[in-house]
């Protein structure tokens, strides 16, 4: 039980797939997760001993299905690679129809909220940190010469679960 396991969403195609062979390669433990089963089983043809997990992350109980799955095979979570994700159709955003609209934000949002998992599969409180934190970036961003830019600037909590390894 020493091998690492991660959880790939959007595993049956592109980057999931690609991200969940490359895992299975360096020796993790991949649970394949996405909506189209056949595509999964593909995936994993590609992925020695992986768990094909059909879910749909827009969804709370085919999440928690999900994660259930992966910890009663193997006990744990060690990485989440949130993947899953759709785009809308090719036209401007005033054209999407509300249905559409919201297909999309349950998928990209609503999915990275609903599958935010600690290694042992329970959900915690989100870290909190003062919100002087986010006044001063914008207070150090206003002030730079108009010639500068910043293009990234993250402020977040530190033992924020979304970025880097939290």
């Amino acid at each position: 039980m020493n091998q690492r396991v991660a959880v790939v969403t959007g595993a049956g195609s592109g980057i999931g797939a690609e991200i969940a062979a490359a895992l299975s390669g360096a020796g993790y433990r991949v649970a394949l997760a996405g909506r189209r089963a056949e595509a999964l089983i593909a995936t994993a043809e590609r992925c020695p001993d992986a768990l094909v997990a059909p879910s749909d992350v827009s969804d709370p109980g085919s999440v928690r299905s999900l994660f259930d799955a992966v910890c009663d095979r193997w006990g744990r979570v060690d990485l989440l690679v949130n993947n899953a994700g759709v785009f809308g159709s090719p036209a401007p955003v005033e054209e999407y129809s509300v249905e559409e609209w919201r297909k999309i934000l349950d998928i990209n949002l609503t999915g990275s909220f609903l599958c935010a998992r600690q290694a042992d599969g329970s959900v915690l409180a989100e870290p909190m940190m003062d919100v002087r934190c986010v006044v001063d970036g914008v207070l150090y961003m206003a002030g730079l010469p108009l010639d500068a830019n910043v293009e990234f600037l993250t402020v977040r909590a530190t033992q924020m679960p979304f970025a880097g390894r939290g």
